[in-house]
């Protein structure tokens, strides 16, 4: 049995089993990129239905303006590949411009991401001359018609809409047989694409992929003409997947599984050679090929750490030669203090991966390996599934973009806090290291100051509570994971309450650490969401928070606050928090409840809460 049925048969067994593929297995599929085999593999994923809680679930509608083809199995494939359960529905055939705008795809409630198939038949007329002038007004009216659907759509739906740019087919460009008219054709396309890239500058809920930029740069055909004309399919087999892969990529952002630190090796990976043999001064960095391949993967990380990812080095090597090279060879970009943790060492990588993760406080599953040795992957992979790993073997002219083609790391936006989180993780251990000055926990947390302040959410901090929503699993409460639109809707609805926290002290600004959300009743408020980092679990933060949330509710007139815990198979860290708080419970489904009268305040001591008289304004 060769190696892609031997993919099959792992998954057939999964789904016969009813339980989730093994995280090697998963990845395996990651890295498949035929799509034969994809198409497949979708098909037989398609029977997959798991206990909850095996894998996070997604809903996605798509909307086609032609026919979807394998769309549907290739994009089930990536979405279990990147560790999704799918349920995926596709619209009726011609029914595009009905759907969309009426939020049709709705019919058995809001899915979580609406993927749209685009051609060039939603933009120009069927029967086109080269009049360049009409073409153009067409084109420009149908952008503006596509503008009003999806202002209908989000008027509607609390779905993520995911559109792309159209590429412009062959045989309309070569239509024009002046090459200053194909030349003015290309400008009045291109200029639609941005139209389309603008939509997602214009909604908070829209998401435009750069599909023609993907194209331009993916060694397959956009489109087949015998299919096209056969069963009006817009789009290869090949193109398909590269829109089911970014596809992916957004659901992954959205869903919280983005990964946030890059475990790099050195030797063969961030420069060539072995330090151990050739010394620094042999190694290969810079200049002309090879070494300008292993710069460019430095560059390529280092951007990466400016925008929040941390990197651990991990490399089989004595420490000192190392730090001697990192410091003193003129073409190194990553110096020492690149690295939030160094593990250059001779232990097995599995460990000194799950030393790192504890550092950083950190599962496991946030890591991403680069590393050149396929026997150092496969004894990580056996060992730690959980982290994805890059081979960094081959030819080192493809080191970035095997290490940036899969977006690990993607976000939906980047926050402040993303950017500084290497700042902030360094900050960490500036508090290990201050505490082992005292005898006790409390007196640590005492000498530490920590400022807390609770404010309901802005237009600026919406993005990062959302974030927090989608990416916080340990001190998650529910598990609900209220995104953009939901999270500004209910901020702006009297009903209810979305507060964002920060932590200070001082040794550090955390910055927004965690939110709430809360439905205000008359009588009674009820906690639908609480998360928290885990960068300030364990100094009562949390305690403070719950200690203002029911002062607020108090002088609201309220009576109780209730909460609730949803225990998720990782938030265990968080699941005696109500009792913590002074909530009595549970009764059915997980709920605390919290008597107003002569409530006792948990604040800890040590926890001063700034005060607003605006909180609520």
């Amino acid at each position: 049995m060769d190696g892609a049925e031997q993919l099959l048969a792992a998954l057939g067994a999964a789904v016969d089993g009813g339980r989730a593929p093994d995280p090697a297995v998963l990845q395996a599929l990651a890295h498949v990129e035929d799509p034969a085999l994809l198409r497949r593999a979708g098909r037989l994923l398609g029977r997959l239905h798991l206990p909850g809680g095996q894998l996070p679930p997604v809903r996605v509608a798509i909307l086609a303006t032609g026919t979807v083809g394998p769309f549907e199995h290739l994009l089930r494939a990536r979405l279990v590949a990147a560790g999704l359960l799918p349920v995926i529905e596709v619209g009726d055939y011609g029914t595009f411009d009905l759907a969309l705008p009426s939020a049709g795809f709705a019919a058995a409630g809001d899915p979580d991401i609406v993927a749209c198939v685009l051609d060039e038949s939603l933009f120009l007329p069927d029967d086109w001359s080269p009049d360049l002038e009409a073409l153009r007004g067409h084109v420009e009216a149908r952008l503006a018609d596509l503008r009003g659907m999806v202002a209908a759509s989000l008027a509607r739906t609390s779905a993520t809409l995911v559109l792309h740019t159209v590429p412009l087919p062959a045989e309309v460009r070569d239509a024009f047989i002046s090459s200053r008219a194909r030349a003015a054709l290309a400008g009045l396309w291109c200029r639609l694409n941005a139209g389309l890239l603008e939509l997602a500058q214009e909604h908070r809920q829209v998401v435009i992929l750069d599909l023609v930029g993907v194209l331009a740069d993916a060694p397959v055909a956009a489109r087949d003409d015998r299919l096209h004309r056969y069963a009006d399919l817009p789009y290869t087999d090949g193109a398909l997947l590269r829109l089911a892969t970014e596809v992916r990529r957004i659901a992954q952002a959205r869903a919280g599984l983005s990964r946030k630190v890059l475990a790099l090796d050195l030797d063969n990976t961030l420069w060539g050679g072995v330090l151990g043999e050739v010394g620094a001064a042999g190694v290969q960095l810079g200049g002309l090929y090879p070494g300008n391949a292993y710069l460019e993967l430095q560059r390529a990380a280092g951007r990466l750490r400016q925008q929040g990812v941390l990197l651990v080095l991990t490399s089989k090597n004595d420490p000192e030669p190392v730090q001697r090279a990192l410091t003193s060879h003129p073409e190194v970009l990553l110096g020492p203090d690149a690295f939030s943790v160094r593990a250059v060492n001779w232990a097995p990588k599995p460990g000194n991966l799950r030393q790192a993760a504890d550092t950083l406080g950190l599962p496991v599953r946030s890591f991403v390996l680069m590393d050149d040795s396929s026997f150092e992957r496969a004894l990580v992979t056996s060992e730690l599934p959980e982290v994805a790993v890059v081979a960094a073997d081959g030819d080192p002219a493809h080191l970035v973009r095997s290490l940036l083609g899969p977006g690990w790391f993607d976000v939906l936006d980047l926050t402040d806090t993303d950017r500084r989180r290497p700042e902030l993780y360094r900050a960490r251990a500036a508090h290990t290291a201050f505490s082992r000055q005292f005898g006790s926990p409390e007196d640590y947390l005492e000498a530490l100051d920590i400022q807390v302040e609770v404010r309901p959410v802005s237009e600026f901090t919406v993005p990062r509570v959302a974030q927090l929503a989608a990416r916080t699993n340990q001190f998650n409460l529910t598990g609900v994971r209220f995104d953009e639109a939901a999270t500004a809707a209910m901020a702006a609805d009297p009903g209810h309450l979305v507060a964002a926290f920060t932590v200070s002290d001082r040794l550090a600004d955390e910055g927004v650490v965690g939110a709430l959300w809360v439905r205000r009743g008359p009588r009674s408020w009820q906690v639908l969401n609480v998360v928290q980092s885990c960068r300030v679990i364990g100094r009562g933060v949390e305690l403070a928070v719950a200690g203002w949330l029911a002062r607020q509710a108090r002088a609201a007139g309220a009576d109780a606050v209730e909460g609730r815990f949803v225990p998720s198979g990782r938030n265990g860290v968080a699941a005696d928090f109500w009792p913590r708080a002074g909530f009595a419970g549970p009764v059915a489904d997980g709920v605390y409840t919290l008597s107003l009268t002569g409530a006792a305040d948990p604040s800890p001591k040590w926890i001063t809460l700034r005060e607003r008289s605006d909180s609520l304004t």
